[in-house]
């Protein structure tokens, strides 16, 4: 086991070690105070779309729990948190009325952190549009882009000055794929052409949503959060590396491209382009605002082969075979070394501002016995791969923090709540929270950092 004693004394002292969470995954309370549905309370109450039909009415109840939470968070010893905030109780029906109410539970949550000396960092959307903007196709709509750039803009000039930094989005890759490619995540649709629309005008908007935060905060670092897939040939053959510069492309670059190049990759455009929504003048320009930060949430490699299936469709790749044995509940492989490599990767393709590691974690389900819960396995992953930024630091990367996933075990999706990705527990009957073994260990990493947020 590596002691959290001595992988601190690896990090510069301006390094922050923090925890993560998002709205829709803890706060429950989907109808109070003027919240209105998301594409996620519609997708949970459908059969078939998540496990259990398990949905965030409750959640972790963090939104009648703030405080606990928020001291909780402070008894682990980290110096920042990153939190997610729900546009539908903002911005209910994703345009029109503001609703105060909504603001109000956020600018206790930013006053709370600031109170207990917690640096605040934002993302403005990871994942529950607005369910009335379904009504005008969504992301699939130009228009959702721009009632996004609005929404920005009213959390920005409520909450801003009391920001340490803001993200636009959480892995879009899941938002525009995994939503409306693969059909997994709300909305559940199933179709290139929608896929295709919702990446430009995610992109769009994104970068329409930097331009409302400088606005109205010109100094608060702005950045965004990708899930950037690190993938690996599943040989040594010419026909599969080639299946992986697709899929690099087809996972990464349709964001990292537009985002720092200003333009979608050559071989994307090649097969998909012709089906692309019209990208108008200055859009390009827009979405290339440059950045102050980018978030990298990395869990696992992407290993795939060439599929040679006549027809099939871009980027024409099918999965291949892990290389470690060991995985987590979830089925992902462990595979620490593809976090260094993947950002070694994209720091050479592409001119990368400070970069955190925004999520970072691993599902084990292991519960409480006598008032414990020994998590070993979360632990050392947990461990390799801080070992692994590390190293990246001593290579000259600038990694400037990490946010370990999650603060508690939450709402995990399409999953419900039979996945645990906490480093603390939580009892969904009682809403006991209780740190694992992997919290303890955090928290002496984080008081024994030299640059901590001491108690």
């Amino acid at each position: 086991m590596i002691e959290a004693k001595t992988l601190a004394r690896r990090f510069p002292g301006d390094f922050v070690f923090g925890v993560a969470t998002a709205s829709f995954q803890i706060e429950g309370a989907t109808k109070m105070d003027g919240r209105k549905p998301s594409i996620w309370d519609a997708f949970s109450n459908m059969p078939g779309r998540v496990f259990g039909r398990h949905n965030g009415d409750i959640a972790c109840d963090h939104y009648n729990r703030l405080d606990e939470d928020l001291d909780l968070i402070k008894s682990l010893g980290v110096e920042a948190y990153r939190f997610s905030i729900a546009w539908p109780r903002i911005i209910p029906e994703g345009v029109g009325p503001i609703n105060e109410k909504g603001l109000d539970f956020y600018d206790r949550l930013v006053d709370g952190l600031k109170a207990r000396n917690i640096k605040a960092f934002a993302t403005l959307y990871h994942w529950d549009l607005p369910l009335a903007l379904m009504g005008d196709g969504g992301w699939t709509a130009r228009s959702t882009a721009y009632a996004f750039q609005r929404y920005a803009k009213t959390v920005i000039a409520r909450l801003g000055d009391r920001l340490d930094a803001v993200a636009t989005f959480n892995e879009p890759w899941c938002s525009v794929w995994l939503s409306h490619l693969y059909g997994i995540h709300a909305p559940g649709e199933r179709n290139m052409d929608a896929a295709l629309h919702a990446l430009h005008f995610t992109n769009l908007a994104h970068g329409l949503g930097v331009d409302a935060i400088r606005s109205e905060r010109p100094n608060l670092p702005a950045g965004i959060v990708i899930n950037a897939h690190s993938v690996y040939p599943g040989s040594d053959s010419d026909a599969d590396k080639a299946a992986a510069e697709r899929a690099f492309d087809f996972h990464n670059g349709v964001f990292f491209g537009p985002i720092f190049k200003g333009a979608y990759p050559e071989s994307f455009m090649s097969a998909l382009g012709h089906r692309m929504p019209e990208i108008e003048d200055g859009d390009m320009e827009t979405i290339s605002r440059p950045l102050d930060w980018w978030g990298l949430n990395y869990y696992t490699p992407m290993r795939v082969s060439d599929d040679p299936t006549p027809g099939v469709e871009y980027p024409a790749t099918v999965n291949a075979k892990p290389v470690s044995d060991v995985k987590t509940d979830i089925g992902w492989e462990v595979y620490a070394p593809a976090l260094g490599q993947l950002v070694e990767t994209l720091n050479a393709r592409y001119d990368l501002p400070d970069c955190y590691i925004t999520e970072n974690g691993a599902c084990y389900n292991i519960g409480v016995e006598d008032g414990a819960v020994d998590d070993q396995p979360r632990l050392d992953y947990i461990a390799e791969h801080l070992s692994v930024t590390a190293d990246l630091i001593a290579k000259g990367y600038p990694m400037r923090g990490y946010f370990a996933w999650s603060l508690m075990d939450n709402f995990e999706w399409a999953e419900g709540y039979r996945m645990r990705f906490g480093i603390v527990h939580v009892d969904y009957e009682t809403q006991v929270r209780t740190i694992k073994k992997s919290g303890h260990w955090y928290k002496t990493l984080a008081e024994e950092f030299p640059g901590g947020n001491h108690i």
